[in-house]
């Protein structure tokens, strides 16, 4: 089965320059979430984070870290979306005109999160088969599998409710010059999150209740 992935026209109405866009992205995770993730994994929760930006000038508007310590149920996505809807009504921009950001591909719930929210984009670094293979935490791919059959975690990049890409990819669209230099970044966030997921898994069952550890 051929899964639908958004086109170079879909993310040009979203981005103008996408250069200054990845420049932006990376250094919100490295800047921004990674901080609050060393804090949280020190507590026993999972390294997974997010942010919501505006889409008119990438200011940040949350950046939030997985609170799975807390409920099992608060994902690094959905912990973005409890404090994106905290923000007051009269404070906060409407979800279609924000971009999401996760740390992670999201998981089955908090895709639903994402979709329920509001949202009609997202951008993760990390794919699937990273959090299972560099991180050791399988169940987006089998929560995909078991329930939907959905092989590898497959799903629609491209639907009616949203658009979603791989951070990586945009960074393989770039010409090779600015490649190198944001891969270079790139793979310094990857030893980061190496480091933050052997603190995790160090502390892993010893502590809060997380069902899917």
């Amino acid at each position: 089965m051929e899964y639908n992935q958004p086109t170079d026209d879909d993310l040009a109405a979203l981005v103008s320059d996408r250069a200054a866009f990845v420049d932006r992205v990376l250094s919100v995770i490295s800047d921004e979430i990674v901080p609050l993730t060393e804090k949280g994994v020190r507590g026993g929760s999972k390294i997974f984070g997010g942010a919501v930006l505006a889409k008119h000038d990438l200011s940040t508007v949350v950046a939030v870290t997985n609170e799975e310590t807390t409920n099992p149920l608060h994902h690094g996505e959905i912990a973005t979306i409890n404090a994106f809807y905290a923000i007051p009504q009269s404070d906060r921009p409407a979800a279609k005109d924000t971009i999401f950001l996760s740390t992670h591909e999201p998981c089955p719930l908090c895709l639903g999160g994402i979709t329920w929210g509001g949202w009609d984009n997202f951008f993760y670094f990390f794919s699937y088969a990273d959090t299972k293979d560099a991180f050791a935490i399988p169940h987006d791919i089998r929560i995909h599998e078991e329930i939907w059959s959905a092989t590898g975690g497959a799903y629609h990049h491209k639907n009616m409710y949203w658009n979603a890409w791989h951070i990586q990819d945009l960074i393989d669209g770039l010409d090779e010059g600015t490649q190198a230099a944001f891969n270079e970044r790139s793979d310094a966030l990857k030893v980061t999150y190496e480091e933050l997921s052997a603190v995790y898994q160090a502390s892993k069952g010893t502590g809060a209740e997380i069902p899917l550890a």
